[in-house]
């Protein structure tokens, strides 16, 4: 199953329109909150692409991001994206020919 990208653009300190794009989004059980891992697809560097996260409200229309708030939810989330790289990373090593 092909995967829909979801994009979406926000407005930074600037006022200028950025346009983003969602890598996944789960809810912690731990703080019932709803996040949000997104890129600009701007690269750092070091060459690796920018990923940013926030917290989101999936019944919110207006699509209004807060800031997480603390050391315990950068560490949820982190162990989550470091989850995810690495299923990827071994979904493409078993698609190597």
């Amino acid at each position: 199953m092909e995967n829909e990208k979801m994009t979406f653009t926000i407005i930074n300190d600037e006022g200028v329109e950025i346009e983003c794009e969602a890598l996944f989004t789960f809810e912690s059980d731990e703080t019932g909150k709803n996040y949000m891992v997104y890129t600009d697809n701007t690269i750092d560097e070091e060459g690796n692409t920018k990923v940013y996260a926030a917290i989101y409200n999936p019944d919110d229309n207006e699509g209004i991001l807060q800031p997480i708030e603390s050391d315990k939810e950068w560490k949820i989330i982190e162990t989550i994206f470091n989850e995810i790289q690495e299923e990827t990373k071994l979904k493409g090593e078993g698609n190597e020919q």
